[in-house]
């Protein structure tokens, strides 16, 4: 074999082309999404656009016709896992499992609690003396500052079966050889991480790790264990905050992740798979991670990427900079990969814990629209696939792929097949930048929406409004 043969013989097969995502603004989740019991989420890929129902969406909408409804996606490019990692103990240890039913409320003769405020991110304060990250010990100074502030999260509910009432008559049992009736309720428990923020006893985790919870119970490094109450929960950024009655306990220090870099030291605490104290390190792999890049269409935040080893159990635990700092808050794994864990940033967790603490409950303001990034490569397809029929003048943008009925965007006038250009004068190029936007604004408040339609630009003003409760499917 000459040496020729053997350098094209050994050229690697290509990379199989990344499939697109669409990012949904809206009330629907993203069709390809299931929901795998107890915390466990199993997105089919949302890229693959199907072409010919492409080209006629955008087809019906030039003659002011909306065809979301036909709007469909491929999920046969393949499957990827993302799991949120709460522990759970349902007879055995596992990860497949999350509290679903609707959380009620702790028992009435609870003394209620009076919320206080979040502890600010320190500003212009002198830090106390670490050593540094050059010191090999450094992890052991990061762990013994934070450990202490670091909290199991024990919740449970009651599963009640049911059974037709015929099973539960004596002679259809005999007969049929029918069992002895098992009990009517069965008690599931999960377990997840958390930290303490204030010394009266407030604590920052996962909404998953308390979704639905009877009983919220939080043990303490020390041993201790209290009795806890769901202040309130956000499903869409994933953050819950629990009070226990107590007073004098250790906090964390908070950090800015909006100054982190790739390439930083970080740390992970947690419980994973019910091992208390867990201490994992490795460094940020990178930021501002989108919902849409790592699968989760249903959330509404951003991510920090690392490659600390983060497990089933550490949701809702504290990531920390060498300096022993919160910087983020520990929320999913990719089943499957090596070294692909996710944090929540600390600034968004206290933004949104701050409302929760506040009024119990998070106003997301909300378009209404499905889009998807407005690429070369769609471009063509709509031009190829519809003959030339369809052709989008603008080189960049985001495409709106369908308008969620009596929306904000529906009510201003949006159509499927606009390009936005800007929200606010503010050039929009990715699905990501309008989300930013959008939630950075306020409920009620009116944004200026630029539109490139049928080659004319268009300046629409749409009152935001706040984002309807999803229903779970």
């Amino acid at each position: 074999m000459s040496s020729r043969q053997r350098n094209i013989e050994s050229r690697p097969e290509p990379q199989e082309r990344k499939p697109r995502r669409l990012q949904l603004d809206g009330t629907e989740k993203t069709p390809g999404s299931n929901r795998n019991g107890f915390g466990g989420y199993f997105f089919g890929n949302t890229g693959n656009l199907v072409k010919t129902n492409l080209v006629g969406l955008v087809r019906k909408s030039l003659s002011d016709k909306v065809g979301g409804d036909r709007w469909r996606l491929s999920g046969t490019a393949g499957r990827k896992a993302l799991t949120l990692i709460s522990g759970v103990l349902c007879v055995s240890l596992s990860s497949c499992a999350a509290i679903t039913e609707p959380f009620r409320q702790s028992q009435a003769q609870q003394t209620p609690i009076a919320p206080s405020p979040v502890v600010p991110a320190p500003t212009g304060t002198p830090r106390a003396a670490l050593p540094s990250v050059s010191d090999p010990n450094f992890v052991v100074a990061a762990v013994q500052k934070v450990g202490p502030a670091v909290v199991r999260i024990n919740a449970s509910r009651t599963v009640k079966r049911q059974l037709p009432e015929a099973f539960e008559d004596p002679l259809f049992r005999r007969f049929f050889g029918v069992p002895e009736a098992q009990p009517r309720e069965r008690i599931v428990r999960g377990t997840g991480s958390g930290f303490i923020i204030s010394a009266n006893g407030q604590i920052l985790t996962n909404a998953h790790v308390v979704n639905g919870a009877d009983r919220v119970s939080v043990t303490l490094k020390d041993g201790r264990t209290l009795e806890g109450k769901v202040l309130g929960e956000d499903p869409v950024t994933d953050i819950a905050v629990i009070q226990v009655q107590s007073n004098n306990l250790p906090v964390v220090e908070i950090g800015n992740s909006d100054e982190l870099q790739p390439g930083e030291w970080v740390i992970a605490i947690g419980n994973p798979l019910g091992l208390d104290n867990t201490v994992t390190a490795g460094i940020v792999s990178a930021t501002d991670r989108s919902a849409s890049d790592i699968g989760v269409t249903d959330k509404r935040i951003g991510f920090i990427q690392t490659d600390a080893a983060i497990n089933p159990g550490n949701s809702g635990g504290p990531l920390l900079n060498s300096r022993g700092e919160v910087i983020g808050m520990n929320t999913a794994i990719i089943q499957g990969a090596q070294g692909l864990g996710f944090s929540i940033p600390i600034n968004a967790v206290q933004r949104i814990s701050k409302q929760l603490i506040a009024t119990g409950s998070v106003q997301h303001p909300y378009l209404g629209v499905q889009m998807v990034t407005l690429t070369p490569e769609i471009r063509q397809q709509l031009e190829v696939e519809s003959d030339g029929q369809i052709q989008i003048p603008v080189e960049s943008g985001v495409l709106v792929v369908r308008v969620v009925p009596n929306s904000p965007a529906a009510a201003a006038g949006i159509r499927s097949g606009d390009v936005i250009q800007s929200i606010n004068n503010q050039p929009v190029a990715k699905t990501e930048q309008v989300q930013q936007i959008v939630e950075q604004s306020s409920v009620g408040t009116q944004v200026s929406v630029q539109v490139q339609r049928n080659g004319k630009t268009a300046q629409l003003s749409v009152k935001l409004a706040n984002l309807p409760a999803q229903q779970e499917s």
